[in-house]
């Protein structure tokens, strides 16, 4: 077994026993060929969790405003940031943006759940290589702090807003009382930041637009 299949063997097995969460071997690595190997495995979604995928610039926008462990677990892979969820919460985030007016506007906010994957990160703590996704908050906490530790961090999910259809009974605070992130609150704040970073571009995603414009003129 080869160092690359070593190092992705123990990632799933990690990922495995530390959380239960499943985990496949990936595609092999870019001009990878028969017998190259498994590549970074992969998480499967919709079973122990779901995901909400933005842009890194709205993610980074929310994380900024959340304390600790309040949006759950976090990936950053690239542009692109995840947001780990309690499971069905990407079946219910169609409803959640229509009942929050955001539906039918375009936010670059993708859902991944059952039957869906994502590649797993670096192990918390662990070297990782260029491009390769990472943990930003990672899901498990130390007792009493943030940090790899042995606590699963809780996952955002629907806690029953006034109101919200089928969901009756108080919301929670952002992870406040033990319970776990409220998932209404999370993704009205992904929808305001993606639709702010989609009308107000950060500075590098501004300049290729403008030369796609020019490109085409």
């Amino acid at each position: 077994m080869s160092a690359t299949e070593q190092d992705a063997a123990d990632a799933a097995a990690w990922y495995g026993a530390r959380l239960g969460w499943p985990a496949t071997p990936g595609p092999g690595g870019p001009g990878s060929g028969p017998g190259s190997g498994p590549g970074r495995p992969h998480l499967a979604t919709g079973v122990r969790f779901d995901v909400l995928e933005v842009p890194a610039a709205a993610g980074d926008e929310v994380l900024g405003r959340l304390p600790g462990p309040a949006a759950g677990p976090v990936v950053r892979h690239g542009a692109r940031m995840r947001l780990l969820v309690a499971p069905g919460g990407a079946e219910e985030l169609p409803g959640l943006l229509d009942w929050l007016e955001w539906g039918g506007v375009s936010l670059d906010l993708v859902a991944l759940g059952r039957g869906g994957s994502m590649p797993a990160p670096a192990l918390p703590g662990a070297a990782r290589g260029p491009g390769e996704p990472f943990w930003v908050r990672p899901p498990l906490a130390r007792r009493g702090g943030e940090g790899d530790g042995d606590r699963p961090v809780p996952l955002p999910a629907l806690a029953g807003p006034p109101g919200c259809p089928g969901h009756p009974g108080p919301a929670r605070a952002w992870g406040t009382g033990g319970g776990a992130p409220d998932l209404v609150r999370l993704v009205a704040a992904l929808a305001t930041a993606c639709h702010r970073v989609r009308l107000f571009p950060p500075p590098g995603r501004r300049t290729a637009r403008n030369r796609q414009a020019w490109a085409f003129s």
